[in-house]
């Protein structure tokens, strides 16, 4: 982070300004590593591959209250990459839905759905 002050978490909704060369842009400040959105904020995570998702590294998403994320943006990194079976019951029964994409089109996604007030969640896989 170029924020000293984010240390990994971000409190609140924050658009994504700028994606590419494997770190995101987002209220004023930069990251390079793979992020976790949700309604509570933006948070950096390790897996760097979507097999290596789990209910531990989606813990802050699934710990949000029932009803407060009905879709859960999964950017894949340079293209698509389908989630395992395991993380799509996983989230189904969160009661959340899951749209996979390259990460690119994932972050554009994501910034259309917050700018219409959806109950949208993003798990962005940077790609270098």
């Amino acid at each position: 982070m170029t924020n000293p002050a984010y240390e990994g978490f971000l409190p609140g909704l924050h658009p994504i300004e700028g994606y590419g060369a494997g770190g995101f842009r987002f209220a004023g400040m930069s990251h390079r590593g793979s992020l976790l959105v949700t309604p509570a904020g933006l948070r950096a995570i390790s897996p760097v591959r979507v097999g290596e998702l789990d209910a531990s590294a989606l813990a802050p998403l699934l710990d949000e209250p029932r009803g407060a994320i009905d879709l859960l943006v999964l950017g894949t990194g340079h293209s698509l990459v389908p989630p395992p079976r395991a993380l799509r019951e996983l989230l189904r029964a969160a009661g959340i839905g899951i749209d996979p994409m390259a990460t690119g089109h994932a972050v554009s996604t994501y910034n259309i759905l917050l700018a219409e007030g959806r109950k949208v969640a993003a798990l962005f896989l940077a790609a270098s």
